[in-house]
């Protein structure tokens, strides 16, 4: 999943208001964040084919440290304590672990049976969401209106900047997701990884200047 990584990071400051959206957005995507790391390392694998699923060329051939679900967890109790010890915010760490580790249950859904439960482990799961174009666009679409509407339930801005930066946000999430399907494969396996950490380092601080500038609503 894309974008429904990030409905869970917008929907989570309905329960965590404390923590800045920019954490709830890495958070969300942590486990993206690792995995084009350990890729250009060469510790994990996938491969670049055309038509494996409907909605991505990547067969994930190989990626235990970065999500099966036993690393999912090791990173998700390892970013909540992160993230307390920075702040002394014990509430907030609990969701931001949470989280994380969203990141493998909606990825379950959405894959192919290719993640694994623990490095080493040979059984593979995946419901296979990506198979159908029109159900992925239904439920990740959905998840990301309700993220989008729990959001600004429990933020408004403060100037101008707050709603713009919002906006434009969202509009660049679906800029990017959107034309997925029809686009032509990428480059290269590295080139995949490269723009992935490209992105989130874009769209982490970006998140974090958005909640600058809007306030709490409740």
């Amino acid at each position: 999943m894309f974008i429904g990584h990030f409905a869970v990071a917008f929907a989570s400051k309905k329960v965590a208001p404390k923590v800045p959206l920019g954490t709830l957005v890495i958070a969300a995507a942590f486990l993206d964040a690792v995995w084009p790391v350990l890729v250009l390392l060469g510790v994990e694998r996938f491969r670049i084919v055309p038509g494996f699923t409907t909605m991505n060329p990547f067969d994930f051939v190989y990626y235990p440290w970065s999500h099966s679900l036993v690393m999912t967890a090791v990173w998700a109790v390892l970013f909540a304590i992160a993230y307390q010890t920075a702040t002394g915010d014990r509430a907030g760490a609990m969701w931001v672990g949470i989280a994380v580790a969203s990141h493998w249950v909606l990825d379950c859904v959405a894959h192919r049976p290719d993640l694994p439960l623990y490095p080493g482990g040979e059984e593979r799961l995946g419901l296979g969401l990506w198979q159908s174009l029109p159900a992925t666009f239904a439920v990740e679409g959905s998840m990301f209106a309700a993220g989008i509407a729990l959001y600004l339930q429990c933020t408004k801005a403060k100037d101008r900047t707050g709603t713009v930066a919002w906006w434009a946000y969202i509009a660049l999430l679906l800029i990017l997701y959107i034309p997925g399907p029809w686009s032509p494969p990428p480059p290269s396996e590295n080139a995949v990884a490269i723009l992935g950490i490209i992105a989130l380092a874009i769209l982490g601080p970006w998140a974090y200047w958005i909640d600058r500038h809007r306030l709490s609503a409740g």
